[in-house]
Formats: structure tokens, C-alpha cells, sequence
């Protein structure tokens, strides 16, 4: 599993929204000076992230996009995988494993199934409170 530049410019958007969250709307124009990423490129992230309910977004003269809960109660596996889908380290252990026709037989599954869950569990318990501790 490799996380993409869309899950962890998601990850970051989200920690400079919590560290900045004290204003009330925080313009895009603004979050994307400080991380330095494209302006365009957060839009398709802040989409994704303004539709499943974790920013919420005001248009017009002091607009901008703010958390919708504390930093605490956003996990960072929730996050990623709202940006990337699914985080299976191997197809057969992704959310389309039914295909696999050795599934029933195959002695390696049980293996990665406790490698999915020890990086699932891991990345839940991660939020972005913690994020913005660890500097």
C-alpha cells in the first residue's frame, strides 16, 4: 500500500484547518499558500471531504471551509480512506476480494488479513489532534 499525494495532501489540509480553526471560515487561497499545494489540486480534495459531512464550506466574502467536529474526532483512517478507498495492502484482501478463486485454499490470507487490520487499527487510532502534537 502506497498512500498517494491525495491522501496525505488530505491529511495536511486537515491538520492546517484544526491548527487554524480558531478563525471562523479559512479560505482555500489561504490553506494552499501555507501548505504550498495547487489551489486546484485541494478543490478535488476538499470536494470529497465536504461531502461525507468533515469540513463544511461557505461561499462569498468571508467564506472558506472549517472542521465540522474537533480535531480529536477525526481519525486518520477515516480520512484516507475517503481520499484513496480502500487501504488493502493485497487485491485479495480488498473490498472487491470475491473475485479471487484461490480464497477458500489459500494459506497466505489469514497473514495479510492481521497486516490489514494491524494498519487499519493503527490509522484509526491516529487523529488529527494527535497530527498536530507531533512537531
Amino acid at each position: 500500500m502506497i498512500i498517494s499525494t491525495k491522501g496525505r495532501y488530505a491529511l495536511r489540509l486537515m491538520v492546517d484547518l484544526a491548527e487554524h480553526q480558531k478563525q471562523d471560515y479559512i479560505p482555500l487561497k489561504e490553506i494552499a499558500a501555507r501548505q504550498e499545494i495547487s489551489e486546484k489540486y485541494l478543490e478535488s480534495i476538499i470536494k470529497i471531504l465536504v461531502k461525507n459531512g468533515l469540513l463544511e464550506a461557505l461561499r462569498g466574502k468571508g467564506g472558506g471551509y472549517r472542521l465540522t467536529r474537533s480535531p480529536q474526532e477525526y481519525s486518520v483512517g477515516h480520512i484516507l480512506r475517503l481520499a484513496e478507498g480502500d487501504l488493502a495492502s493485497v487485491t485479495c484482501v480488498s473490498e472487491d476480494s470475491s473475485r479471487c478463486t484461490r480464497r477458500a485454499d489459500c494459506r497466505l490470507l489469514p497473514m495479510w488479513q492481521k497486516l490489514d487490520s494491524l494498519i487499519n487499527g493503527y490509522l484509526d487510532g491516529v487523529t488529527i489532534a494527535d497530527l498536530m502534537e507531533e512537531v
